[in-house]
C-alpha cells in the first residue's frame, strides 16, 4: 500500500481539504497506515500533478478541496483488483524473541511481559476508538469496521501469545536454565578474550 492510495481512497469518499484529510488519518487510518502532515500534503501535489485527483473548490486563506478525478478512480481501483498487496513483514519483537535464549529466563520473561502489556494497552486503545467512532451504513464505516477489528483480534492475539511464552519459560526445567546461564558465561569469556581489530 502507498500513501497515495490511501488519498484516493479516502477522497473516493468525499472530497477533501488537506486538512480534512489529515483528520480522517487521524481518526481512521493512524493505526493502518499513519501519515505526517506534510506527507498528505506532498502526496495531494503529486497526485494533482499527475491528473488523479483536482482542487473542486477555494475557500478564505487559500483553502483548497480535493476531489479525486476518473483518472484517480480508475487508480485507485487498478491498485485493489490488479495488484497483489505487499505481505513481506518484519518483525522486530520476533527477531528479538529468536534470541531471548542469550538471556536469562527472568529477563526473557520481563521482554515477554512488556509485550503483553503493550498489547493490552493497544487493545484498550481501540476499544476506545471504536466507542467514539459514529458507525453508520456508509463504506467508510462499514470497512472501516473490519479493519478495527482486525486490530483488536490482533492485540488480542498478541497478548495472550505473550503470556504462553512466558508460561513455557517458567515451566522449562531448572536445569536448561543454569546450562544458560552457563553458557552466558562462555560467551562473555570468549568475548573478555577476543583480540582487539
Amino acid at each position: 500500500m502507498s500513501l497515495r492510495h490511501a488519498v484516493l481512497g479516502l477522497l473516493a469518499e468525499r472530497q477533501a481539504s488537506g486538512y480534512d484529510l489529515m483528520k480522517l488519518f487521524e481518526t481512521s487510518l493512524a493505526n493502518v497506515w499513519p501519515a505526517t502532515q506534510s506527507q498528505v500534503y506532498g502526496e495531494l501535489g503529486k497526485l494533482a500533478a499527475s491528473g488523479q485527483v483536482e482542487v473542486a473548490a477555494e475557500g478564505p486563506r487559500g483553502r483548497k478541496e480535493y476531489a479525486i478525478t476518473e483518472e484517480g478512480l480508475a487508480e485507485l481501483r487498478h491498485w485493489l483488483t490488479s495488484t497483489e498487496p505487499d505481505r513481506i513483514r518484519r518483525s522486530e519483537t520476533l527477531l528479538r524473541v529468536f534470541f531471548l535464549g542469550v538471556l536469562t529466563p527472568l529477563e526473557a520473561t520481563a521482554y515477554l511481559g512488556l509485550e503483553a502489556e503493550y498489547a493490552a494497552k493497544s487493545r484498550t486503545a481501540l476499544e476506545r476508538l471504536e466507542g467514539t467512532v459514529d458507525w453508520g451504513d456508509d463504506d467508510m464505516s462499514v470497512y472501516g469496521r473490519l479493519s478495527l477489528e482486525y486490530g483488536l483480534r490482533l492485540m488480542t492475539l498478541h497478548e495472550e501469545w505473550a503470556k504462553w511464552a512466558i508460561d513455557r519459560i517458567q515451566a522449562a526445567p531448572p536445569r536448561a536454565a543454569a546450562e544458560q546461564e552457563d553458557e552466558q558465561d562462555v560467551r562473555q569469556d570468549h568475548r573478555q578474550t577476543e583480540p582487539a581489530e
